[in-house]
């Protein structure tokens, strides 16, 4: 009598179905742990945006104008309030501005538009839109 070896159809099946729970619970995982960490790094970006911000401000006593956005801290401003004290080599390492996360301009509210004189930095978050619920702003870090 020749013996068969091999699997059923049913064994292949139950392997699929462990193979496939297994790759949700990993990839479910794996999903959130990089939104979060999209999430903490924009943070910390805006972060060091703020830090460039105060170098400025102790640079030229002014924190840039919305108008001139977070891109007067790579070239000096030629528009509005302009600084007499700039940094030659600017504010942020790599002359240019960073993106946030997930591709996104920062948006950059200078004092003249806050009710309290200062400035707010925010990052339009997942969605890309300005405002929404999933933004991200200065005021909200600690």
């Amino acid at each position: 009598m020749k013996s068969q070896s091999g699997f059923t159809l049913i064994e292949i099946m139950v392997v699929l179905v462990i193979i496939a729970a297994l790759a949700y619970v990993v990839g479910t995982n794996v999903i959130g742990r990089l939104d979060k960490a999209r999430v903490e790094t924009t943070k910390i970006q805006i972060k060091q945006l703020e830090t460039a911000l105060k170098q400025f401000k102790l640079d030229n006593a002014f924190y840039p104008e919305t108008q001139q956005g977070l891109e007067a801290l790579i070239a000096a401003p030629s528009t509005g309030r302009i600084p007499q004290r700039y940094a030659q080599e600017g504010y942020l390492e790599g002359g240019r501005v960073p993106l946030d996360q997930w591709g996104n301009a920062f948006v950059y509210v200078g004092p003249e538009q806050s009710q309290d004189g200062s400035y707010e930095i925010i990052s339009p978050g997942e969605d890309g839109a300005y405002p929404s619920d999933d933004d991200i702003s200065s005021r909200g870090i600690q």
